[in-house]
């Protein structure tokens, strides 16, 4: 069953060559079911907050234009550029790209959500969750407690690592508003109305230099990626 990625926070892209900061969408999770056993367990698949996996397909309900389309060159008023950064942009040559092979710059980390298109979530081992995407034919690979291999290069997906997330408090409400009632009828105010919030957190770095929009809005090759993926 394909099921629409909607309710999208945002995920923080640290561009310090190219960019200050772009908010991007990402995915979204639930509560975390407890642990009878108490202990901690083996493997990320089994400590995972919700199941995430599966087909998803995007539903685009803001930058249209941006996203849908390819936008003219030094099109880039949604993408806070430094002057490195417009400098770069202005230089968008696709056909240069092209010839270069690296017509995939628009389909790194930093950029492949905004993109629309049908993703596969699934695991590729008890470590790791996988996703693959329909546009850019891209793979991206979230590792839970691993870190970057020696000598490895930089590519268009970079090196993912994830965590469960859940410290902080978010309301039980979910965004369904309205007062929130205890089941004798009574008002649930203030704090009684928080819980914690549970998510996948993944950190993305080592990505090639890439496109945040198809006309060549850059991001650097030292550009950080913090996504929080979550739905309700």
């Amino acid at each position: 069953m394909t099921r629409p990625m909607t309710r999208l926070r945002a995920s923080r892209i640290l561009l310090p060559a190219a960019a200050l900061s772009l908010l991007l969408p990402a995915l979204l999770a639930a509560q975390r079911p407890a642990n009878p056993q108490g202990a901690a367990p083996a493997t990320a698949r089994a400590a995972a907050t919700d199941d995430y996996t599966g087909y998803w397909v995007s539903e685009v309900t803001e930058k249209w234009r941006f996203r849908m389309i390819v936008p003219d060159k030094g099109d880039y008023i949604m993408v806070p550029l430094n002057p490195e950064g417009r400098k770069v942009a202005n230089a968008w040559d696709p056909a240069k790209d092209q010839a270069s092979g690296e017509a995939c710059r628009s389909y790194g980390a930093a950029a492949i959500l905004q993109v629309p298109g049908r993703l596969h979530v699934y695991w590729q081992d008890d470590n790791t969750l996988r996703m693959d995407t329909d546009s850019g034919t891209q793979t991206r690979l979230f590792h839970f407690g691993g870190s970057l291999p020696t000598n490895e290069a930089p590519s268009w997906q970079g090196y993912s690592v994830a965590q469960w997330g859940g410290n902080d408090p978010r309301d039980r409400r979910d965004g369904q508003g309205g007062p929130v009632q205890d089941p004798g009828g009574r008002l649930v105010v203030a704090e009684a109305q928080r819980k914690d919030a549970d998510y996948l957190k993944v950190v993305t770095t080592h990505m090639r230099p890439g496109y945040l929009q198809k006309n060549g809005a850059p991001y650097s090759g030292n550009a950080i990626v913090e996504e929080y993926f979550d739905k309700f």
